[in-house]
């Protein structure tokens, strides 16, 4: 199955650049889009030519609306990536939506929670995915738990519903709720981002916060162990500044467990980054420290530090080169690849 889906969504990205556009198809009201990323490279730990192991990464997502009339919209969407498919499952996201325009929008299904989506991430150029289960924690393993980034995350195999905000004044605000399912009880999410997108210096700020009562082998990360306790808190901050080309970003996220269950997951990750675009150029460097078990007075806590710098040259439009170089778990790192968007 891994293997048939992995080639699928090779095939739908060839056909997307061939045609240099996202593939999508209009009917009247109806309106059907494709899009995603496939990724592909190698990494070399402590830049040994034998130890090269190859990094795989795609993610695919299939969006059918129908607009009512100027304001009201509802659809469909289902997506699929790398990583669900190394989890054996076959649904990454599949929701229906009403949206109204000038008010917000609902969702209803399996999906991430509101304060993952409005939330921020650290500038990068490369094709690791620092912002979403690195592939270097794939590929390196560490001698202790990490949280593996900042980005605020309660899973996507629950029946959800989502609620958020329409933009106004730059801000904009939700709300999600979801369970029936065997990894916890029940589990409340809240978010805001705001914006301020104007003069030549733009910033955004985001802010999330999670409560999960009961939680059961639970583990939203495909490197993470499942963590088992009374209730999970989390809370999650970030700030990004623009001017002109230059990106500068700070994150943060804090895990809480009460009497878990097991090896600590929880603890904190805080990182910062900068980056800079230059035509078809473009470099970023990253820092990143978790701090897991900080919370258990009985067990010694895990520090974990990762440093990553990468270059990007653009192509064209759909085809990006890139190559990063840094250190993770105190294993230096060269990695290139090709990456493709459709």
């Amino acid at each position: 199955m891994k293997t048939n889906l992995t080639a699928l969504v090779w095939i739908i990205m060839v056909v997307s650049v061939a045609n240099a556009a996202p593939l999508e198809y209009k009917n009247g009201d109806f309106t059907t889009k494709i899009s995603g990323y496939g990724n592909i490279g190698i990494i070399e730990p402590d830049f040994e030519l034998e130890k090269g192991k190859f990094i795989g990464d795609w993610s695919a997502r299939a969006q059918m609306t129908y607009d009512f009339n100027d304001t009201h919209r509802v659809g469909l969407v289902y997506s699929l990536d790398e990583k669900t498919v190394e989890n054996d499952d076959a649904i990454n996201d599949l929701f229906l939506l009403w949206q109204a325009k000038g008010y917000g929008r609902l969702e209803i299904g399996l999906t991430d929670s509101v304060a993952e989506k409005l939330g921020l991430g650290l500038p990068d150029v490369g094709g690791l995915r620092v912002n979403d289960d690195p592939l270097y924690y794939k590929r390196i393993k560490p001698d202790g738990v990490v949280i593996s980034d900042a980005t605020l995350d309660s899973g996507d195999g629950a029946l959800r519903l989502n609620a958020v905000s329409a933009i106004k004044n730059g801000a904009q605000y939700g709300l999600s709720v979801a369970g029936f399912t065997s990894k916890y009880d029940v589990t409340i999410d809240g978010g805001i981002k705001i914006r301020r997108p104007n003069g030549k210096t733009k910033t955004a700020y985001s802010f999330g916060a999670s409560f999960m009562n009961s939680p059961k082998n639970f583990s939203p990360s495909v490197y993470g162990p499942g963590v088992t306790a009374d209730w999970r808190s989390q809370i999650s901050a970030a700030v990004n500044v623009q001017y002109n080309s230059w990106v500068f970003a700070v994150t943060g996220r804090a895990i809480y467990d009460r009497n878990p269950i097991g090896v600590p997951s929880d603890g904190f990750i805080v990182g910062s980054g900068i980056s800079y675009d230059l035509l078809k150029y473009s470099v970023s460097l990253m820092y990143s420290l978790s701090d897991t078990g900080v919370w258990q007075s009985d067990v010694d806590d895990f520090l974990n530090h990762v440093v990553v710098g990468s270059f990007r040259y653009k192509y064209s439009e759909n085809v990006d080169g890139w190559m990063s170089i840094g250190v993770s778990t105190e294993t230096p790192f060269v990695s290139a690849g090709l990456r493709i968007t459709f």
